[in-house]
């Protein structure tokens, strides 16, 4: 085979040729740029001050709080006044908690480990790390879950009670780190101190005409025949009410005057800079109305509302035990792709696909009807092979006393196309750079306790295979 003779070039190369054509260009792409779902779905209330009030009823009973622990292995601890947590503990005097601070043993136990029967001595267990569940049996002699624990969670409060009840049987479901006390041990500190005890089982007990919430609820009557003395009765406020500030995402740009003088073309310099500036900012902003720990979602969710999953990964169970606490007219679940992914394979593997809707022109998965919007705004903590992250359900609207968002908008400079931001010119300085200060102001509010409901120990890196 012999070689192609070389030949001449007969036309203007394509090379030589863009040089003297005009190229068409994009705009600058932001990759980090996300749909910012929460802000679309949420509703928004202007304010008139930048300072939101969330006025509730007085509670007069308040619900158990997770226990403060420190987590050292064998070497865990709990402080005294860390147990005031616990509601039968609530009134008792700080020497006597730190006495019982100090007696408080530490138990380690594996995965699956029976830690009572259910038959020996009562005891008073606080979860220090891992998860443990309580079982009872119903009438039928099946076994059924009273209670799943994780970190800061107690269980066996009765056991302080003058007359304790049977203690259910304890099970480790991961491996579990435990502060515990028996009921000898508690009955040898309070010897002498009966009345101590008694107070326990009195504190412990919801007092009478008190929901579940705490609050004190109006004394009434009902029925049609007779005639009774009709009660008289009174809501009162709570005295100290919540209120809740603007959260404020702000920064200067800074422009030099030769590149708006002459590099526009075809894009506007100075209206590509803000665009992307703003963008971020909105991206900041989402991530602080979840994260905020004064302000965000996480930072407003109560104890009471807050579960872990039971093996890890995010189950149907796991979504339904949400449901059933945010049960008044849910609005959707916000959670982070990799864990809506987690979920469609648990759902796979059972056999129960979840639906799809489209909402905004975009589907989303759903569960029981209610649309699972992802955010990226939630973290995933990824610690060796584990990655874990939290899912969130909310009820929306301040008429559901749900979840809604703050803003203040008509404020000077405000940019058109984003409400409460607002864009001051700050002027230009002796290295002719121009400076322009953005700000952009919001913030959520939880109306009521029952709006928001978390769960929490969320692994997404759970793979199965199928046969």
């Amino acid at each position: 085979m012999t070689d192609q003779p070389h030949l001449a070039q007969q036309s203007l190369s394509t090379e030589a040729a863009r040089l003297l054509a005009n190229t068409t260009k994009s705009a600058p792409q932001y990759i980090g740029s996300s749909p910012r779902w929460l802000v679309q779905f949420l509703p928004w209330r202007a304010l008139e001050a930048g300072t939101f009030r969330i006025n509730r009823l007085r509670v007069t009973a308040p619900p158990a709080r997770l226990v403060p622990v420190v987590d050292q292995g064998a070497e865990s601890s709990v402080t005294g006044s860390a147990l005031r947590s616990v509601p039968a503990l609530q009134y008792v005097a700080e020497d006597f908690l730190a006495t019982m601070a100090d007696a408080l043993s530490v138990e380690q136990h594996s995965a699956g480990e029976q830690i009572h029967d259910g038959t020996g001595e009562p005891r008073f267990v606080i979860v220090v790390s891992g998860k443990i569940e309580a079982l009872d049996r119903d009438p039928h002699g099946i076994a059924v879950r009273r209670a799943l624990l994780g970190p800061g969670s107690h269980l066996g409060q009765e056991t302080l009670d003058a007359e304790p009840t049977p203690s259910p049987v304890i099970r480790a479901v991961t491996p579990v780190t435990l502060l515990a006390m028996t009921r000898s041990r508690w009955e040898s500190l309070t010897a002498d101190r009966a009345d101590l005890r008694v107070a326990c089982e009195v504190a412990r007990q919801r007092p009478p005409g008190v929901n579940d919430f705490g609050e004190r609820v109006p004394d009434l009557q009902s029925g049609h025949e007779g005639e009774v003395d009709v009660p008289r009765t009174f809501v009162d406020y709570d005295h100290a009410p919540r209120e809740i500030g603007l959260n404020l995402v702000q920064t200067v740009l800074q422009m030099h005057t030769r590149v708006t003088d002459v590099y526009n073309s075809p894009h506007d310099q100075l209206d590509q800079q803000m665009r992307l500036t703003v963008e971020g900012m909105r991206e900041r902003q989402e991530w602080d109305l979840i994260n905020d720990p004064q302000t965000g979602l996480l930072g407003q969710v109560s104890e009471s509302m807050r579960i872990p999953t039971r093996l890890g990964a995010p189950t149907p169970d796991d979504f339904d035990e949400m449901l059933s606490l945010v049960w008044k007219e849910p609005a959707f679940f916000l959670a982070h792709p990799r864990a809506i992914a987690a979920f469609g394979r648990e759902c796979t593997r059972r056999g129960v696909p979840p639906p799809t809707v489209q909402l905004y022109g975009s589907p989303f998965l759903t569960w029981r009807g209610v649309p699972i919007v992802p955010t990226d705004k939630l973290s995933v903590d990824a610690r060796g092979a584990s990655h874990r992250t939290q899912v969130l359900l909310l009820r929306v609207g301040e008429e559901r006393q749900g979840v809604i968002g703050l803003h203040q908008p008509g404020l000077p400079g405000e940019d058109p196309r984003v409400p409460s931001m607002s864009i001051h010119p700050m002027g230009i300085n002796h290295q002719a750079v121009a400076s322009y200060l953005l700000s952009l102001y919001s913030s959520v509010a939880v109306m009521a306790d029952d709006a928001v409901a978390v769960l929490t120990d969320v692994e997404v890196a759970r793979y199965h295979n199928y046969d």
